[in-house]
């Protein structure tokens, strides 16, 4: 992968961590992220990945249908 090319997924990961509130929700603890994170990754190394998977495109599908949606109501509201 080139550097601009990584770059950019980097920029774009850490603004879902944003998008999701994370940032404030942690009050910008990257400790407390990176832990959360670990253990996001525990749980998709274990016995339960599939089904965690798909609980969480379903609900990231869900979010972004949503932010669409707002966002397409608040262009027709100006």
């Amino acid at each position: 992968m080139k550097r601009r090319e990584r770059t950019r997924r980097l920029i774009e990961l850490g603004g879902l961590v944003s998008k999701a509130g994370l940032v404030e929700l942690t009050d910008d603890d990257r400790a407390v992220l990176y832990g959360a994170f670990l253990g996001l990754a525990g749980k998709l190394s274990g016995e339960q990945r599939e089904q965690a998977i798909m609980l969480w495109r379903r609900r990231g599908k869900r979010a972004f249908k949503a932010d669409v949606e707002k966002t397409k109501r608040n262009e027709t509201a100006r």
